[in-house]
């Protein structure tokens, strides 16, 4: 088999796995996506960015009180 037989079986091989993207599991959602408009694109930005400074937030509450008060707060039960 020469080396353009094997390109050619290859890109066929390709092109019968892409003609068949459309009809699988994923199908109807890839039928159905869509481009977002500035405002949907925007509004799940602020929410992301919102989750994710909750998130570090609290993150950063739980590192406080393990690596200040509760040291502090540890001290003072030993000494009662």
């Amino acid at each position: 088999m020469g080396f353009l037989d094997r390109i050619k079986r290859t890109q066929d091989q390709i092109d019968t796995r892409l003609k068949n993207v459309g009809h699988g599991k994923y199908g109807r959602i890839l039928r159905m996506a869509r481009k977002p408009d500035t405002d949907e694109y925007v509004k799940v930005l602020q929410i992301t960015f919102l989750g994710a400074v909750l998130i570090g937030g609290v993150g950063f509450i739980i590192y406080i009180f393990f690596t200040q008060i509760g040291p502090w707060l540890w001290t003072q039960l030993q000494t009662l």
